[in-house]
C-alpha cells in the first residue's frame, strides 16, 4: 500500500484537536501550586507587569488560561493582555473554551471589534456542523458561568450568516430567546440575505415572519431583500404586493428594491410587468441605475431580442455621457453573454474589444460566456484560445470554464483532447466536479467507449464524488446502448442504494432502456417498483412505456395504459398519440388509427410533421397511395415541409408500382425544396431502388431522370449500376450496361470498376477479366483502381498465384500499386497462413515509399496472432507506433479484439477477421491511446484462460515476456504526447492493466518475482502521472504488498 505523508503545516488543523494541544504544568518546573501561580500572574496583569511573567518558571495550560481569565473576569484589558501572550506560546494552543471565555469578557467591556475579531477566528476552525454546534454550547456555557450580556451570541449569528453556515446561523436564531436575547435587525438582514444567495428562499420568507413575531422592526434592507427572495421563488406577484404594503407602512423604497422587481419579471419572461415597474419608478422619481440596465438588457437577451439589447446598452451610453451612469464589466459582460447564446460570436468580440479600448478589465464571466458559445457553434479550437488567453488577462480558469470546454471537444469527439484539459485542470489546481465527471462520462458513452465509461464512473466514486441522477441516467443510457442488460441493472440497485429512490428521471432512462430492448416485463417491474416508493409516473414514463408496447407488437396493452395515465388525471402529449398509430399501423388496424387521429384532435392536439409521417407511411405499406397522396397534401397545406423519410416512403412506392414520371417529379420536388442535394437524391433512392424494376424501364427512364436533376447522363448510369451491383445482382447490371451501350451511353472506369468488383463478390474470375478486356477495346485504360479490384478478385477466390503475376505486371503497365493494393494481397497472405510472404510485401511497399495504414498492421497482427505468434505480433504493434500510424475508435476496436487472444488446446482463435477499409481520411486518435488499450485487451484474455493453464500445464510459461518489457524504457520513448499529463494518462491505464495480471498470475503461476514488479512500479512512479492516477492503483499494490513511499 502506497504511503504518502504531508507536511505539519500543510496539514488541515481538527477544531477541536487543535484548540486542546497543550502541556500540563510540572512541579519539577515550579514550586507555586496552581492558585498560587494564578494569583500572581493576575497581580502582575493587573498591574500591566507583563514583561515580569517571564521571570516565572511555569508552562500555559488549559486550567491556568481558564483560571486566569475567570478570576480578571471584570478587567477586560488584563485578559487580553494575557490571551495574546498564551496565543504567542509555540508549545501551547489555546482551546475552544477559553476563546469562548474571551468574547464574553470583551463583549461585555463594549469591545466588539476585539470580539468579532475573535469570533472570526474561532468560527473559521469549524470545519463542519458538529464542530459549530460544539461552539455554541460553550458559548452558552460560558455565558450561564459568567452572566455576562448575551450580545455575544447575536455577533455570532452575523458571523455564521456572512460564512454562509447557514443550519448554524438558523440554530443561533432559534435559541437566542431562551437567553433573553433578541437577534438585531442588522443580523437579521444578514441572514436573511445569505438564504436568499442560497436559494433557500422559502426559509427566508418563515426567518422574516419569525422577526415579525418578535417585534423586530425592518427596514429599506429587509423590504428589499423580502422582494429579491419572492421572485427568485418566481412569485414575483407576491413580491409586488410585499412592496406596496411596506410602501404604505411608510417606507420609502430605493431604486435597488425595483431592480429586484425588475429582475424578477425577467425571470419570467413578463416584459409587460417590467414596463410597469419602469413606468412606476418614473412616476416616483427614481432614476434608473447601470443596475437597471442591466437587467433590462439581460431580458432582452433571455428572449433572444439582441437588437433591443444593443439599443438599450447603447441607451445606457448616451446616459454616461452625461454623467447619469457609469457603465461596468458586469453591463458588457450581460450583452456579450446574449451575443454567445444566440450564436453572434463576431458580435461578442465586438463588444468585448469594445470594452477593453475604454478601459475596462475582462472578466471570467466574459471569458466563460466566449467558451460556450464557441463550444455550441462547434468551434473549440477558438474555445481553447479563450482559455489560453485567460492567463494574459490574470484570469484563472474556474471548473465552468474547463467543463464547458470538456463539453465542447466530447461533443466533437475529441476524447484525448477532453482528457488532456481535464489534467491541465487538475494541475492547475481545479478540482473536477461531478459536471466534469459527468461531461466525460457522456463524451465516452457518445463514442461507444462504454467499458472505458464505466472505469471512469469507478474513478469518480473512489474519488469521493457523489454522483447524481444525470450522470446515472448517462451511465444507463450508455449501458443499454451497448446492451449490457446485467451491468445495467447493478448500477441500478447502486442508484437505489444511494437514495435516488424519487428520481423520477433515473426511473424514465431505466424504462427506457428496457423498452428499447424488449424486456417489457422488467419494464414493468421497475414502473409498479417507482410507484411504490412513492415516485409518481410523469407524462413521459407513460409515453416510453406505451412505445415499447407498440413497438413489440402489443397495441392493447398499450391503449389500456394509456387509460391508465388519463384516469391519473396526466395529460396525454402528441409523442405518445403519434407511437399508438404507429403501433395500430403495424398491426394493421386502419381504422383504429382514424379513430386515435380523430380523438387526439378533440384534446386539443394537432398533428406535426410526424404525425403525417406516420400516416403516410402506413398507407403506402398498405399500397392506398391515394390516402398516402391525401394525408401529403393537407400536411403541404398546413406548412409543414416533408423530410426525406417522408418522401423517400413515397417514391419509393411509387417505384414498385412502375409508376416512374411521378416518382421522377416529386425527387425534383425534394430538390427544388433543399429536402436533399442532387447527388444524395440520385444515390439514395435509384441505387437502393432500380433493383425493383424492369432493366428496360430504367434505361427509359434515366434520360428524363438526367434532365430532373440537371446532372449528366453519366452520373445517373453509374448510380444505377452501383445500385443493382450492391444489392447482389450483378447480371442485372451487367444486361443494364448493354442496353445502355446500344442507346449511346458512355462508359468510364468507375462503370467497369463497379462492375469487376461485383464480379469479385461472386467469385466469377472470367467475367471480371472480360470486363477488363472490353474495357480496353472502348479504348478505356484500366487504372490502379481497376487493378485492385481484379487483385481482390482473384485473392476472393483464392488464385494467389495468378494475383501476384498479375500485382508485378503493373510496373510493366506503368501502374504503382498503392497502400490499398497491397493491403488486399497482405490480407490474404495473412488469411492463408503465409505471414512470411505477408512481411515481404510490407517491406517492399516501404522500399516503395508506400507508408503502411492501419489495415496493414491489423491484418499482419492478426495474421501473427493465428499462428500463436504473440511476439512477432507485438512488434508489429511496436512499429505501428513508432510510424506515427494513427486510427479512428472503429478500427482500433477491431485491432483490439484481435489482441484478444485466446489459448485453447487446438490453438489460438482470432474472432474477426480485418475489413479492408480505406481509413486514409480518418481522424486518427493518439497512437499512446490504442497502445493502451491493446495492452488491456491482451491482459484480459490473458487473464481469462488463466484457468485452462494452470490445469493442464501447471508449471507453464505464459508468454508474457513482451507484455512486460511493453513498460520498460525502451517502449516509454515512443510514446510521446504533448502534454506529459496526458502520457501520464495513458500510462496508468497500461500499468494498470500489467498489474493486475502479475498480481493475479503469481497466485499460481510462480514465475513473477517480487523485484520484477517493483521495478515496473518504481519505473511508474517515476513519470510525471497526476496524482489522481497514481492513488487510484492502491487495490493492485495491495496485491503486490510492495512497502514503498
Amino acid at each position: 500500500m502506497l504511503r504518502y505523508s504531508t507536511p505539519l503545516l500543510l496539514s488541515p488543523l481538527h477544531p477541536i484537536r487543535f484548540l486542546h494541544v497543550s502541556r500540563p504544568l510540572h512541579r519539577s518546573e515550579s514550586k507555586l501550586t496552581r492558585p498560587e501561580l494564578t494569583d500572581r500572574i493576575s497581580r502582575l496583569l493587573v498591574l500591566q507587569r507583563l514583561d515580569a511573567l517571564s521571570n516565572l518558571s511555569f508552562d500555559f495550560s488549559d486550567g491556568l488560561v481558564d483560571s486566569v481569565l475567570r478570576k480578571l473576569r471584570l478587567n477586560p484589558s488584563a485578559c487580553l493582555g494575557f490571551f495574546e501572550l498564551a496565543s504567542k506560546q509555540k508549545t501551547f494552543r489555546l482551546n475552544v473554551k477559553s476563546y469562548c471565555k474571551i468574547v464574553h469578557i470583551l463583549s461585555r467591556a463594549r469591545m466588539y471589534d476585539e470580539t468579532r475579531s475573535y469570533l472570526n477566528e474561532l468560527v473559521g476552525f469549524c470545519k463542519n456542523n458538529y464542530t459549530a454546534l460544539f461552539v455554541w454550547d460553550e458559548l452558552v456555557r460560558v455565558y450561564r458561568e459568567f452572566t455576562f450580556s448575551p450580545v455575544v451570541f447575536d455577533m455570532v449569528l452575523k458571523i455564521y450568516a456572512e460564512k454562509g453556515m447557514i443550519k448554524n446561523a438558523l440554530h443561533v436564531f432559534d435559541n437566542m430567546p431562551k437567553y433573553g436575547c433578541v437577534p438585531s435587525l442588522r443580523s437579521c438582514n444578514c441572514l436573511l440575505s445569505s438564504l436568499v444567495r442560497k436559494g433557500e428562499c422559502h426559509t427566508a420568507v418563515l426567518v422574516y415572519d419569525q422577526m415579525i413575531r418578535m417585534g423586530i422592526v425592518q427596514d429599506v434592507f429587509t423590504c428589499t431583500i423580502m422582494v429579491n427572495a419572492y421572485c427568485k421563488e418566481g412569485r414575483v406577484s407576491r413580491a409586488v404586493e410585499f412592496l406596496k404594503e411596506m410602501e404604505s407602512s411608510g417606507f420609502e423604497t430605493n431604486v435597488v428594491t425595483y431592480n429586484c422587481l425588475i429582475d424578477g419579471y425577467v425571470g419570467v419572461g413578463d416584459v409587460e410587468g417590467v414596463e410597469r415597474v419602469l413606468r412606476l419608478m418614473s412616476e416616483k422619481g427614481i432614476s434608473r441605475n447601470v443596475v437597471t440596465y442591466t437587467m433590462l438588457i439581460k431580458g432582452y437577451c433571455k428572449q433572444g431580442k439582441m437588437g433591443e439589447a444593443e439599443k438599450m446598452f447603447r441607451e445606457m451610453k448616451e446616459e454616461e455621457k452625461e454623467g447619469l451612469v457609469v457603465v461596468d464589466e458586469r453591463a458588457y459582460g450581460v450583452l456579450v453573454d446574449g451575443y454567445c447564446r444566440a450564436g453572434k460570436m463576431d458580435d461578442a468580440i465586438r463588444v468585448r474589444n469594445e470594452m477593453l479600448e475604454i478601459g475596462l478589465k475582462i472578466n471570467i464571466f466574459i471569458c466563460n460566456s466566449l467558451i460556450n458559445g464557441y463550444c455550441k457553434l462547434g468551434q473549440v479550437h477558438e474555445a481553447e484560445g479563450v482559455l489560453m488567453r485567460m492567463v494574459e488577462w490574470n484570469l484563472k480558469p474556474d471548473s465552468y470554464s474547463y467543463n464547458t470546454l470538456l463539453d465542447g471537444y466530447c461533443r466533437e469527439g475529441h476524447m484525448s483532447k477532453a482528457f488532456k484539459f481535464c489534467d491541465k485542470m487538475l494541475y492547475e489546481g481545479v478540482e473536477p466536479t461531478v459536471v466534469t465527471y459527468n461531461t466525460l462520462l457522456k463524451g465516452l458513452c457518445h463514442a461507444g467507449a462504454f467499458d472505458d465509461a464505466l472505469r471512469l464512473w469507478h474513478l469518480m466514486l473512489n474519488r469521493g464524488v457523489d454522483p447524481n441522477d444525470i450522470g446515472y441516467c448517462t451511465l444507463l443510457d450508455g449501458l443499454f446502448k451497448m446492451g449490457d442488460f446485467d451491468r445495467a441493472f447493478v448500477v441500478w440497485k447502486d442508484i437505489l442504494a444511494r437514495g435516488f429512490t424519487k428520481s423520477r428521471v433515473a426511473y424514465n432512462t431505466m424504462i427506457n432502456g428496457l423498452c428499447k430492448l424488449g424486456k417489457l416485463v422488467e419494464a414493468e417491474e421497475i414502473f409498479d417498483r417507482m410507484k411504490e416508493l412513492g415516485c409518481s409516473p410523469d407524462g413521459i414514463t407513460y409515453r416510453t412505456l406505451v412505445d415499447g408496447y407498440c413497438k413489440v407488437g402489443k397495441v392493447e396493452e398499450a391503449l389500456k395504459l394509456k387509460e391508465t395515465m388519463e384516469r391519473e388525471a396526466i395529460v396525454s402529449s402528441i409523442e405518445m398519440y403519434n407511437s399508438l398509430i404507429c403501433g395500430v399501423f403495424k398491426c394493421r388496424k386502419l381504422s383504429k388509427a382514424m379513430d386515435l387521429l380523430a380523438e387526439m384532435q378533440t384534446k386539443g392536439l394537432s398533428p406535426n410533421v410526424v404525425t403525417y409521417g406516420i400516416f403516410i407511411a402506413g398507407w403506402c405499406n398498405e399500397g392506398m397511395l391515394d390516402k398516402a397522396f391525401s394525408a401529403y397534401f393537407e400536411m403541404i397545406e398546413k406548412g409543414f415541409v416533408p423530410n426525406v423519410i417522408i418522401c423517400s416512403k413515397i417514391v419509393s412506392s411509387l417505384y414498385r408500382l412502375g409508376r416512374i414520371d411521378e416518382a421522377s417529379l416529386l425527387l425534383q420536388k425534394m430538390v427544388d425544396f433543399n429536402i436533399v442535394s442532387h447527388e444524395r437524391c440520385l444515390n439514395k433512392f435509384l441505387k437502393d431502388d432500380v433493383r425493383h424494376l424492369n432493366i428496360l424501364k430504367i434505361a427509359d427512364s434515366f434520360e428524363e431522370s438526367a434532365k430532373f436533376f440537371s446532372l449528366p447522363n453519366k452520373i445517373v448510369n453509374n448510380i444505377a449500376i452501383f445500385g443493382l451491383c450492391k444489392s447482389g445482382k450483378v447480371d442485372d447490371a451487367r444486361r443494364l450496361l448493354s442496353e445502355l451501350l446500344l442507346r449511346g451511353f458512355g462508359p468510364d472506369n468507375f462503370t467497369y470498376c463497379t462492375l469487376i468488383h461485383g464480379c469479385s463478390t461472386t467469385g466469377n474470375v472470367n467475367e471480371a477479366f472480360n470486363l477488363r478486356d472490353e474495357m480496353l477495346k472502348q479504348g478505356i485504360v484500366p487504372n490502379i483502381t481497376t487493378y485492385n479490384a481484379l487483385i481482390n478478385c482473384l485473392c476472393e477466390s483464392g488464385n494467389m498465384d495468378r494475383a501476384r503475376r498479375l500485382f508485378y505486371k503493373l510496373h510493366r503497365k506503368g501502374l504503382t500499386p498503392n497502400v490499398v493494393t497491397y493491403n488486399i494481397l497482405i490480407d490474404q497472405y495473412c488469411k492463408i497462413g503465409n505471414t512470411s510472404e505477408a512481411l515481404k510485401l510490407k517491406d517492399r511497399m516501404e522500399e516503395e515509399g508506400v507508408a503502411p495504414s492501419i489495415i496493414t498492421y491489423s491484418a499482419l497482427i492478426n495474421g501473427f496472432c493465428k499462428l500463436g505468434d504473440m511476439e512477432e505480433s507485438m512488434k508489429l504493434l511496436d512499429q505501428m507506433i513508432k510510424a506515427g500510424v494513427h486510427t479512428d475508435m472503429k478500427k482500433f476496436s477491431k485491432l483490439q479484439n484481435m489482441t484478444q487472444m485466446r489459448f485453447p488446446s487446438s490453438g489460438i482463435v482470432s474472432p474477426e477477421p480485418v475489413i479492408l477499409d480505406d481509413c486514409s481520411d480518418a481522424e486518427g486518435m493518439p497512437d499512446n491511446y490504442y497502445m493502451s488499450e491493446a495492452v488491456r485487451g491482451l491482459c484480459s484474455s490473458l487473464l481469462e484462460t488463466q484457468d485452462t493453464f494452470s490445469q493442464s500445464h501447471p508449471k507453464a510459461y505464459v508468454p508474457l515476456s513482451s507484455l512486460e518489457v511493453l513498460y520498460l524504457e525502451p517502449r516509454w520513448r515512443y510514446m510521446e504526447p504533448r502534454e506529459s499529463t496526458e502520457k501520464g494518462m495513458y500510462y496508468y491505464y497500461m500499468c494498470s492493466s500489467l498489474l493486475k495480471i502479475l498480481s493475479k498470475m503469481k497466485l499460481e503461476l510462480h514465475f513473477f518475482s517480487i523485484r520484477d514488479k517493483k521495478i515496473l512500479v518504481q519505473t511508474m512512479l517515476s513519470r510525471e502521472i497526476p496524482l489522481m492516477l497514481v492513488v487510484n492503483l492502491q487495490d493492485w499494490f495491495g496485491y503486490i504488498d510492495l512497502d514503498m513511499h
